[in-house]
């Protein structure tokens, strides 16, 4: 699993998931936090939008997707299979908060596959700090949090701008300061792999904010 900065950071999934892209049977086989990368039977035309639904804990995760590009692979007709790109329009229900579940659960295994953990008590305790970015706790404050990385030291600042840095991450302002201490120690001990992924979580944290 690896992540694909293109555009929005986005997760390659290693196993795609099985998808219903407008009723019909699709495969994601990348998914970030604008939007998501399938592989479908049939065309799409840039602009077009579709109803994605996948199952994460036993729950539907849904949105309404629009198609930024979309190229046929192989066949062609009505036995055509596209690889499309979309942005995510609109979240049904609570869609975003189990897809930021989902994607902080993806993440944590791989920082962990990597030994990376902040507290030196196993995974879990990143695992667990991952998924609580950009959770309920939404209405403390307005704004975000910028905390950049330079010369073995951590400069903390308040930012109007959601935007993730080269080195650091950028996160929603109310967000737990333990909790980020903890990434931060995370992020000095992480690969290039690892340090994208806790920015793709700290993105979904910013995206949060009202």
């Amino acid at each position: 699993m690896a992540v694909d900065r293109r555009e929005s950071q986005r997760l390659r999934l290693a196993k795609p998931i099985l998808a219903l892209l407008d009723g019909q049977n699709a495969l994601i086989l990348d998914v970030g936090v604008g939007g998501t990368f399938i592989e479908h039977y049939g065309t799409f035309e840039s602009g077009q939008r579709f109803r994605l639904v996948f199952r994460w804990k036993a729950e539907d995760v849904e949105f309404l997707c629009e198609v930024r590009r979309s190229e046929v692979v192989r066949g062609s007709g009505e036995s055509a299979v596209s690889h499309t790109g979309a942005r995510f329009v609109q979240a049904i229900g609570d869609s975003e908060d189990r897809l930021q579940d989902m994607m902080a659960t993806f993440v944590g295994r791989v920082l962990a596959a990597q030994k990376i953990n902040a507290s030196g008590n196993g995974a879990t305790e990143t695992e667990t700090i991952l998924a609580q970015l950009g959770g309920a706790r939404r209405a403390r404050t307005r704004g975000y949090m910028l905390y950049r990385y330079a010369n073995g030291k951590w400069f903390r600042e308040p930012t109007d701008s959601p935007e993730q840095p080269a080195y650091g991450f950028t996160v929603a302002a109310y967000e737990d300061e333990e909790e980020l201490e903890t990434l931060c120690r995370a992020w000095e001990i992480a690969d290039d792999e690892g340090r994208q992924m806790i920015r793709l979580v700290a993105e979904l944290s910013a995206r949060s904010v009202k």
